[in-house]
């Protein structure tokens, strides 16, 4: 919810596509920086108790915005503080839920488990933005930012009660960070395969990812939209993220079979966006987006399965945060890049760009997989 509400206020305060952008990305921004260094500390720690941190610290941020919008304060300059602030505890919350997944259930059902993690985190962008948008219009922002900071002190009380998650651990403490930096990314670099993942998660977040996260914009200048629409196709991408959370949820542990289906949603992901001429109404914009968050969400997950069940157990922090680096920093810098396309030339041409790009990626990929997966 306060993704979408930082997004909802970044159009309504400057109807730019390209500020938008500006505050998708520094939502994500700080994991190139953060995130490695959270992924040492995953290994090193409990995750579970990690995560009861960032979430505290998350719920700490929608409070403040909730001040600052009862105080009338919340400008331009103050959000782009607040997106700041939730991409640095993002960035330490996401290694740490990914280093605490597999210690939860065995190697066998992880691609099921990674799925239907998808399926439930993506619930909330149907849930979210409806009871947003709802609260947006029948209360205030302050009022709507403060229901976050209830729902994040929820989750708390949630997680406060999962046990079984300590594991020893083979990280030698007596490295620094530094140190152990060095070995988890000599350790990815010569895993070709892992590398390959890599790639195409980078694909995926210039390509669906930014499209998601450009949400606002999209409704505002496409559309003419206001915050009803906004949560329509906020709605939509979370309906197909739950689809495509369920597709994964139905695989095994069988790499070559995850590796093809990551290519395919690809594939149909660039298909779609090369239509984006011919969005002209809120329902064939909702189904177009849904479809791309379908398939955006089965390259995530899947991305993730393959290099979960590819890593060995002491640097699985470390890649994973790396990984969280890919996964969450490609979409910043698209953020920005087709942002600033759109407000030049519109969405047709840059998501049309972006689409060109993935189907070559896809076409790299795939003999290189079938040596590796």
């Amino acid at each position: 919810m306060v993704r979408f509400l930082l997004g909802w206020v970044a159009w309504d305060l400057t109807a730019s596509a390209f500020w938008v952008g500006v505050v998708a990305s520094l939502m994500l921004v700080p994991t190139f920086l953060l995130s490695p260094v959270f992924g040492i500390t995953a290994d090193r720690i409990n995750p579970r108790n990690g995560l009861l941190v960032t979430i505290a610290l998350q719920g700490l941020v929608a409070g403040f915005a909730s001040s600052m919008a009862a105080l009338d304060q919340l400008s331009l300059q103050m959000l782009l503080v607040l997106a700041v602030a939730l991409g640095a505890v993002s960035a330490a919350h996401t290694p740490i839920r990914l280093a605490l997944l597999p210690r939860l259930v065995d190697r066998a059902a992880l691609p099921s488990a990674i799925g239907f993690s998808a399926i439930i985190f993506n619930s909330s962008r149907i849930i979210a933005p409806a009871i947003g948008a709802w609260l947006l219009t029948v209360t205030s922002l302050s009022l709507t930012f403060a229901a976050a900071t209830i729902a994040f002190l929820g989750a708390m009380i949630m997680l406060g009660r999962v046990t079984g998650t300590e594991r020893a651990t083979t990280v030698d403490h007596s490295q620094s960070f530094a140190q152990q930096l060095r070995a988890g990314v000599g350790y990815l670099l010569k895993a070709p395969s892992l590398r390959l993942v890599f790639f195409l998660t980078m694909t995926s977040g210039l390509l669906g990812r930014t499209a998601i996260e450009l949400l606002p914009a999209v409704s505002g200048q496409l559309l003419r939209g206001d915050s009803a629409t906004l949560a329509t196709l906020t709605a939509a991408a979370g309906g197909g993220s739950i689809l495509g959370g369920l597709l994964v949820s139905r695989q095994s542990g069988r790499l070559g079979r995850l590796f093809q289906l990551v290519l395919y949603g690809l594939s149909v992901a660039a298909l779609t966006l090369l239509t984006a001429s011919l969005w002209t109404s809120v329902w064939p914009v909702a189904f177009a987006i849904a479809l791309v968050s379908l398939c955006t969400t089965t390259i995530g997950t899947g991305c993730q399965a393959l290099v979960q069940l590819s890593v060995d157990e002491a640097f699985r922090g470390r890649v994973m945060s790396l990984w969280t680096v890919v996964a969450m920093g490609t979409p910043a810098l698209g953020a920005v890049l087709v942002g600033s396309v759109a407000d030049t030339l519109g969405f047709a041409v840059a998501f049309a760009a972006a689409a060109l790009f993935a189907l070559v990626a896809v076409t790299v990929a795939r003999p290189k997989g079938r040596r590796w997966f």
